[in-house]
């Protein structure tokens, strides 16, 4: 198999070595997964903006579906990724752990992340069950669609580490 390399900055385009700059002034670092993006000259800006984009989910609402949806999609990656966002965002070891495996104890943010499973499990479908009991949380037609966008979001990243495999940079998630 073809084996892909993280681009350094001075292998970008000029466009995507600025992201760069920014990225390693926010993070410290320049995520590998983000460098991978910019072997695509309009391709990280292009995502950026995408992932950046306002959203009816709050932080930690979005950061259980990132989990699970990798935790579906079995991307180590974005796994290990997410477990130190979410922990960032105020999730405890046994929430993110939780929510890797499909649940919360929180019934709202349970019913999100069940969706969410189902969503990716099913390329894009979902039992009557896992809708009603979304909506039944509060959860709105805006909710859903913004919910779709996320794991959307993320199956883009979980396919891209999933197909090229490039060092995973973030402490690595343990297996389940």
């Amino acid at each position: 198999m073809t084996t892909f390399t993280v681009p350094t900055r001075d292998q970008v385009a000029p466009a995507n070595q600025d992201i760069f700059d920014n990225l390693q002034k926010a993070l410290g670092f320049v995520p590998n997964l983000y460098a991978t993006i910019a072997h695509s000259d309009n391709g990280l800006s292009r995502f950026l903006a995408y992932q950046n984009a306002k959203t009816s989910l709050n932080n930690k609402e979005k950061e259980a579906v990132n989990l699970i949806v990798s935790q579906v999609n079995g991307c180590v990656y974005c796994q290990s990724a997410h477990l130190v966002l979410g922990k960032m965002n105020g999730f405890s070891e046994d929430q993110l752990l939780d929510i890797r495996k499909g649940k919360s104890t929180d019934a709202k943010l349970n019913s999100l992340v069940q969706l969410s499973a189902e969503i990716t499990q099913n390329k894009g479908n979902a039992s009557t069950e896992a809708v009603d009991a979304f909506f039944a949380q509060g959860y709105t037609n805006e909710n859903l669609v913004d919910l779709i966008l996320q794991v959307s979001d993320k199956t883009a990243m979980n396919f891209l580490h999933n197909l090229t495999q490039v060092p995973v940079d973030f402490p690595l998630a343990p297996a389940l």
